[in-house]
Order: structure tokens, then sequence, then C-alpha cells
């Protein structure tokens, strides 16, 4: 299979019905195809052949639909940017995967000169916007005017594309992922119904996240619509589904949270929504409360993972949701997937006790762009090592309690910090926080919450203090804590712990991970 084979099926089964929805532009399956197979030919007329590598940085839009499709329809690998990376970090992926292509939308147009100074190689830019397309560059729409060319079906164990982590910790490293690994891992998310047949998905989580990328291959495979909007923004979400009556939405639980405290949000008309799937970060159990009282009808699902998954390994279906104790899982292997909890050796631990969370299966990453001595590391033993902290039941469900790297030691104790984090969340003057370790003379690190606070709202560390240890063990409560206006996030919603740390440590080195 290759990723393209549901755009064929979808054009034969169904041409006339929707494929995208955007900014006012709405294409059918039928329309969709020939737009992509004119901009292959468009790639391939601009010298892109088999194996380069195509870059994309751009917000949400069908285009980034059509960009996808098209450099895989010309036998080409794909490389999505971070919205969130700065012109040299950009250039620094550019750099290192030899990409000598890059399609720009009018938001990165001006960090153009910027990016061609740190990657020199770059040789084809080509534009897909509304605004003034910058010197030297292409307009997409003169690509997709091209000869169309038949795909090049590349598929199977062919590398479709190289996907940068976050890079939240050093320079990011570049996951290989062949469309055989993206495919099996839609294939049994679906299987576990995390994707549903007839779809209609919005794309407000960044398209760039294999999270994303996810429910756009899944709804692809099984004959969805998609609804994109630029950027997450609740005003901006709201409308779209009830403008577009969006069926599915995968948001991550800043979105879920910044969602459920917009002001708009109990007169929006949301009857459309039935199923949300969330992930990519641990989320609050009061959060999970709200979600589910304010949007009864929803089926909530939950999908863990990374990108080097591609990216799904285990999944909370709606049923299980419907389970208190389960809620703070993160599920069970899904189909397409074999998981293991392990002591540092690689070796199974018993139940309910804490180790390494390892996958492996048909969705794993071949490895990293050119670090083999990385890929070696993460994929010993044939296991995938997430770093990431769990503990499995006798069900097989998987509680996660911690990165590893994040695990704070304090006192010869260890505390994980999404245990307190999620105490922390209940408390009703905290609208979000993240806990991390800070040097600590006496304990060597102590647990330190990092607190945005509800507007009006007021807290004391004695106070939250007092509130986390009528919940769990005193010595896990925060000893110390700030306030901030915001949490710092990558473009997938993650918290960027390194940054919170940095103000403690410097240059220090911690003591764990």
């Amino acid at each position: 299979m290759q990723l393209t084979q549901a755009l064929h099926r979808n054009a034969q089964q169904m041409p006339s019905d929707i494929a995208t929805s955007c900014e006012g532009r709405v294409r059918t399956w039928t329309e969709s195809r020939g737009r992509v197979a004119g901009l292959a030919g468009g790639l391939l007329a601009h010298g892109v052949g088999t194996g380069d590598r195509v870059a994309i940085a751009s917000l949400n839009s069908d285009h980034y639909h059509e960009m996808l499709l098209a450099t895989w329809w010309a036998g080409a690998l794909v490389n999505p940017v971070n919205i969130r990376w700065s012109p040299a970090e950009i250039s620094y992926s550019l750099v290192d995967s030899s990409t000598r292509v890059l399609f720009v939308d009018d938001a990165f147009a001006a960090a153009l000169p910027a990016i061609r100074e740190g990657a020199p190689q770059l040789k084809t830019v080509i534009h897909a916007g509304a605004g003034v397309t910058p010197d030297g560059a292409v307009p997409l729409e003169d690509l997709v005017a091209s000869t169309p060319v038949d795909d090049a079906r590349r598929g199977g164990a062919d590398i479709a594309g190289v996907f940068y982590t976050g890079g939240t910790t050093g320079f990011p490293k570049g996951v290989m992922l062949s469309h055989q690994a993206m495919l099996v891992s839609a294939l049994g998310s679906a299987a576990a119904g995390a994707f549903v047949p007839g779809a209609t998905l919005l794309h407000a989580a960044p398209m760039f996240h294999l999270a994303d990328l996810a429910a756009w291959t899944g709804t692809n495979m099984l004959g969805g619509s998609h609804v994109m909007v630029p950027a997450f923004n609740p005003a901006g979400v709201l409308a779209a589904i009830e403008e577009h009556s969006v069926s599915d939405a995968l948001l991550v639980p800043t979105m879920l949270q910044m969602l459920v405290d917009a002001p708009g949000f109990a007169d929006a008309d949301l009857s459309s929504l039935r199923r949300i799937l969330y992930g990519a970060s641990p989320i609050a159990a009061s959060l999970l409360e709200r979600i589910q009282s304010a949007l009864p009808t929803v089926r909530l699902t939950q999908a863990y993972g990374m990108t080097e998954l591609a990216p799904i390994a285990s999944v909370l279906t709606s049923e299980d949701h419907q389970v208190e104790r389960l809620r703070r899982s993160a599920g069970r292997a899904a189909p397409h997937a074999e998981v293991i909890v392990a002591d540092p050796e690689g070796n199974e631990v018993e139940r309910g006790v804490v180790g390494e969370v390892l996958v492996r299966g048909g969705h794993v990453m071949d490895g990293y762009w050119g670090k083999p001595e990385e890929t070696a590391d993460a994929l010993r033993g044939g296991w995938m090592h997430t770093g990431d902290g769990a503990y499995m039941d006798d069900a097989g469900y998987i509680f996660i309690v911690d990165r590893l790297k994040d695990m704070i030691v304090s006192g010869g104790e260890n505390v994980y910090s999404a245990e307190v984090e999620n105490a922390l969340s209940s408390h009703p003057a905290v609208a979000a926080c993240a806990v991390i370790g800070v040097p600590d003379p006496e304990w060597g690190e102590r647990v330190h919450a990092v607190v945005v606070l509800r507007p009006g709202q007021t807290v004391t560390v004695e106070g939250l203090r007092d509130h986390a240890k009528a919940l769990i063990a005193t010595y896990k409560a925060p000893r110390s804590m700030e306030t901030v206006d915001a949490l710092p996030l990558s473009g997938a919603g993650k918290v960027l712990k390194r940054e919170l740390r940095a103000a403690h440590w410097g240059d220090t080195d911690r003591n764990v991970g």
C-alpha cells in the first residue's frame, strides 16, 4: 500500500463527495486528485526526483493536503516543518535532510531570506498563499496547472517522510517513517475505534505533527472529509464546527482547556460533533470531567504514542472512558502494536511496577535520519524505547507516570510530575500547571509548581501544598511555586519543561535523566 492509494479509491468511489473545505474553497475527491496529479507534474518539472525531500512550512490548509499527496505522487519524501520553529531551526532541518524544495504559505513568506541564508542548498521555493509571491518563488497554482503525471506509487517499505521531533531536548532528530508504518498505525487505530468511516474531520491541531497527520491518514483511508482552519483558536474552532457540521476533531489537552473556557462555548451549536480524539500530552482529570459534562453526547478517545511510532501505540476507547479508574490510563496496546513495560535491561517488569514503555510492530520508525548511533540506542533489542515511565495493570492498561527524564528525585524518593500535576489541576484557582524539579540543598531536588491561574484567582504555595497533600503523599506535594501568564508550549501543544527548568538549573546538570 501507499499513502496515495486512498486518493485513488475515494475519487473512484465517491468522486463528487467533498474532500476538503478551507477558507471558502470546497473541493471534491475528483478535483483533489486532479490538482495533486498536476502539482506532482510541476514538482517533477522543477527537478524533484525519486526519494528527494520536499519540505512544507505552512499553517493548516487544503493546500497542505495537496502538498503532502503531490510529494508522494511524485515519488519524493515529505519534510513537514514545525510551525513554532525559528528560521534558524527550519534551516537546520533543511540542511540536515538535504532538502532542496520548500513549500511556504503567507505565514512563512517573510522568513524566506533568513531560511535561504541558513540553507544555501535550497533550490526551489513554492508559494501557496493569497499574498504576493516572494521573489524567487513559484506560485503553487502554476505547478497545479502543469501536465498531470501518473502516480509513482512508491509505498510499502519506501520512506514516506522525515518527521523532525519537536526539539524539546537538544537538536531535533529526523524520524524516518515508511508508507507501511503510517498505514499500519492508521489501520490498527481505526480497528480500535480512533477513526471511523465518513467522518468530517476538523484540522485545528497543526498538520505538521504526526498526531494530526495520523487522523488525516485515517480519514483519507476511510473516505471522510477534511475541514481546515489555519491554526487553533477557540472562536475559529467553534465557528468551523457549526459551519461545516464537523463530526470529528483531534485536539490536544491544552486546546480542549481553551475551548471549554472560551466565552462562546456555551452558546455554540456543537450538535454535529460526535467524537473527539485527544492525546500528545497528559490530560487532567478535572478537565476530562468538564469535557464529559459539557459534551455528554461526544465520544472521547485517547491515543498514546510518539512520532517514532507513526504515531500511535495504544488507545483508550470511548467505552473505556466510562470506567472512572481507566480514565487515568493511556489505554491498551492498539491492534497493530506490541507494548511492554521494562526495566533498564529491557526485561519486562511485573504488573504494577514502574518501568519504561517499549513498543514494537510494523509502525515503528526505520530510524533517525543520518544518526545511526541514536537509532541503535532507541531501537535496541528490537524495541522502540519511548523514554516514558509507566506501569501496566493486569488487564494490559498502561498508566503513564512521567517522562523518565522529567522524574524528580527528592530526598531519595521518586516523584512523577504527571501525578502531581493531576492533583494540582483540580484546585479551583489553577487553570494549568507544570511540575518540575529544581535544585534544593537539603532534598537534592524539590518539587516545584509552575501555575497559570484562572482569571481573578489567587493561591499560595501553602494552599496549593495543602490541596495536593489531600490527594497524594506529602513528599510529592510542591514545596515552591511560581505563577506565569502561560506555559511554554511546543507546536504540538506539549509543555516545554526544559525551558521551565532552565531558569532554575542554568548550566548545572540535573541529578536524573
